[in-house]
């Protein structure tokens, strides 16, 4: 049977609504960035699902170890994998500092 007659289904990628946030005090760490996000996210989305994020400050990125490259290299990987998991919403707090994917939870 060829890939013709039986085609894959094309999971198509939701358009990613990117927001900035920029407090007038700076966030102190992640866990403050992390609840700036979410009420973002809850206010945007309704129930939603953190699908990755990336905090620049300690060089992280969630799922660990999703840029795969030896070295100093940008991290993507949490955004590639946002991407390949349905993520709707990114909201990046100070330019990059932090910044965080979501989805929404339908039932």
């Amino acid at each position: 049977m060829s890939e013709a007659s039986c085609p894959l289904p094309s999971p198509g990628r939701p358009e990613i609504e990117t927001v900035f946030l920029h407090p007038d005090k700076r966030v102190a760490e992640y866990q403050e960035a992390m609840a700036l996000a979410k009420a973002e996210a809850e206010k945007r989305l309704g129930e939603n699902m953190l699908i990755s994020w990336y905090d620049r400050d300690r060089d992280y990125e969630s799922p660990p170890n999703t840029t795969e490259c030896p070295g100093d290299c940008e991290k993507n990987g949490y955004i590639l994998y946002a991407r390949s998991h349905g993520a709707t919403l990114k909201v990046d707090i100070e330019d990059g500092r932090f910044v965080f994917f979501f989805t929404p939870v339908e039932w």
